[in-house]
């Protein structure tokens, strides 16, 4: 008989955690769209630089670090559905930054094609590295449970079904709140086929889109800088390029000359629409009323160059007015970009021939571009914005003269920030306009519906859902 005591197992040697520059960079870049408000689009870029000069990003280090923030952002809502079934404790109550990498870890493990081990054991180092071993030891345990179903397994877990509750089951299943699944099923109609597709492409990530700015570039010179494997011309708008994935728009000599630009093709329709309405009398002076960041503006003042015409780009905010000016640089024709408030303009009455108002709003239309902006707003912000997009199209119709043109848009579908404005400000006194038809002027595009205005879709044009009316002052 063996009587003595059972050896010890040697202790293990403390193993520092490694650190993942790719997850590093995605948990750094998820922080600061928590902590800051930040917009993934504005940190990301300046993140992969530094990476790209410091660490030695390579094209699928910054490609893989991109998927990791947008993935993880677009299907929060999801992944939080399916760790609050997983941890013993409400969500709330789970601090941010633990749920930051508990999202990239769901992500990674449902979102792509990472081995579920990889993406067990990289989350859990991650965890090492920002939250220490004692919190690590929590990602580890709710990461394992997640590995038991894949994403479609969790999704009949954790959403409701379909038959019994629709808006909540959809806001699972596509990651949206569910007052904005309502919203979009309102301002879109239809039945289940038509709000799936629409959610679902607002989880996919949109296409680079350049513009060649009429009279400083053309396609076909962004489409040869690119080469043919890279570049696709635009579906709809005559000055468009679609860049294939991993594209580069700043590598281009023409965007750093501001020859192009980078800009969705449904803000390229609206500024073409606009500026293709036919006017009985002169046509010399447009007004781009809510010009920043700039991109309408810059195309607007190719065109006007191009007629004779001058523009005038007004934005409120100083350092947006900037941002216009670095757009407009280089225009051919006459411009002048000013500060002012657009409903309390400094211009005379019936001062110009065509003008834009793209208003400010919810942005529910950029979900594509701005995943956060989904969580961040609330339905209250929806009238909070109406009397702003009021009294901006009230003066833009002031600002015109008697037969000229006003273009309101917005990069909303949301029924109170597009149609409900444009009636409320016709009815008003004062104002005297009538609706132009804006349909002959998207030539080419389908499924426009009945008019007079048009509303964009990204599941059905490619595009920003933005909408147009075009009004044409009477009196």
């Amino acid at each position: 008989m063996n009587d003595q005591a059972p050896r010890k197992r040697p202790a293990q040697p403390y193993r520092r955690p490694k650190k993942d520059p790719v997850r590093m960079l995605a948990f750094e870049a998820l922080r600061a769209v928590d902590e800051r408000d930040a917009y993934a689009n504005l940190v990301l870029p300046p993140l992969l630089r530094k990476a790209r000069e410091k660490e030695g990003f390579e094209t699928r280090d910054a490609a893989l670090a991109t998927e990791l923030v947008y993935g993880t952002l677009r299907r929060q809502g999801t992944y939080d559905a399916i760790i609050a079934s997983c941890v013993d404790r409400p969500l709330r109550e789970v601090d941010p930054p633990v749920l930051d990498v508990l999202s990239l870890g769901a992500h990674q493990l449902l979102g792509t094609r990472i081995p579920s081990h990889a993406a067990v054991s990289a989350s859990v180092e991650l965890a090492r590295v920002v939250l220490g071993d004692g919190r690590a030891k929590f990602v580890n345990a709710v990461l394992r449970k997640i590995t038991a179903h894949d994403l479609d397994g969790w999704l009949e877990r954790v959403a409701p079904p379909y038959e019994d509750d629709p808006e909540a089951h959809l806001a699972i299943v596509h990651s949206h709140p569910r007052w904005i699944v309502s919203a979009l099923w309102d301002a879109l109609g239809g039945g289940r086929a038509g709000i799936e597709d629409l959610l679902e492409a607002d989880n996919e990530r949109p296409e680079v889109t350049l513009v060649a700015r009429p009279g400083r570039s053309t396609p076909e010179e962004l489409l040869a800088a690119v080469g043919e494997d890279s570049g696709l011309p635009g579906r709809w708008s005559p000055y468009a390029v679609r860049l294939a994935e991993g594209g580069e728009p700043g590598a281009l000599e023409a965007v750093r000359e501001g020859r192009a630009g980078v800009q969705d093709e449904g803000s390229q329709l609206v500024a073409l629409a606009l500026a293709d309405v036919p006017l009985d009398g002169p046509d010399e002076r447009w007004l781009d009323g809510c010009a920043g960041p700039g991109g309408k503006a810059a195309l607007l003042g190719a065109l006007a160059a191009q007629r004779g015409a001058a523009l005038l780009a007004s934005e409120k905010q100083p350092h947006r007015a900037r941002l216009v000016e670095r757009a407009l640089a280089g225009n051919p024709g006459p411009y002048q970009v000013i500060a002012a408030d657009g409903t309390r303009p400094p211009w005379r009455e019936g001062s110009f021939d065509r003008v834009l108002v793209d208003v400010p709003c919810t942005g529910l239309g950029a979900l594509r571009r701005r995943p956060e902006a989904r969580w961040r707003r609330r339905p209250e912000d929806v009238p909070g914005f109406a009397p702003l997009q009021r009294d901006l199209l009230r003066e833009a119709l002031r600002a015109v003269r008697v037969g000229g043109v006003v273009g309101y848009a917005t990069c909303s579908p949301h029924p109170a920030e597009t149609k409900a404005v444009v009636d409320d400000v016709l009815k008003r006194e004062g104002v005297s306009a009538e609706w132009i038809d804006a349909r002959p002027y998207m030539q080419g595009v389908p499924v426009l519906g009945d008019g007079p205005d048009v509303q964009l879709w990204p599941h059905l044009h490619g595009t920003d859902a933005m909408y147009l009316a075009l009004l044409r002052r009477t009196a």
